[in-house]
């Protein structure tokens, strides 16, 4: 009895061991709350200035702050924006070439911020209801240029 006990507890102790291992490697991504995506493919680290306006002027956003953005993409904007292509439009990609294309251009976080909060064809001519309309009372201004700064990030990486 003695021996199985020792064993048992030998196998406890291991199991313990293991998981506080696992944990410890995952936790400082999770700690921090910079999605993998962010630090593995878009290899964001630290903060990166991106184009605010027409005018040139730029803003830094975090690894933090764009992990932010992709997660409201993927609440707000996933299901018609899979790896980058448009459902009811394939040849309207968020590719940065097709969103400078666009008129007006949706290639700076003010641009792109104004698009979704009101959606507009992609000649500019009229409102479009393809896109859903992001209202101040879904995402704040800070959290949807967290989301245009995902987009833009992403859209720089990926040819769309």
């Amino acid at each position: 009895m003695k021996i199985a006990y020792s064993f048992l507890t030998r196998i406890f102790l291991l199991s313990l061991i293991l998981f506080i291992i696992f944990t410890a490697n995952c936790l400082p991504t999770q700690a921090a709350g910079i999605d993998l995506y962010v630090k593995r493919y878009l290899r964001v680290r630290e903060p990166i200035a991106l184009e605010l306006d027409a005018q040139g002027n730029t803003k830094k956003f975090s690894p933090l702050e764009l992990s932010d953005g992709k997660r409201y993409f993927e609440d707000s904007c996933i299901n018609c924006h899979v790896g980058g292509s448009t459902l009811p439009n394939p040849l309207e990609s968020l590719a940065l070439d097709t969103l400078k294309g666009a008129n007006p251009p949706r290639d700076n976080i003010n641009a792109l911020v104004s698009y979704m909060r009101q959606p507009m064809t992609y000649d500019g001519s009229e409102e479009t209801f393809w896109c859903r309309e992001i209202t101040p009372n879904i995402l704040s201004q800070q959290q949807i240029e967290n989301l245009a700064a995902f987009v833009l990030t992403a859209a720089k990486k990926a040819p769309g």
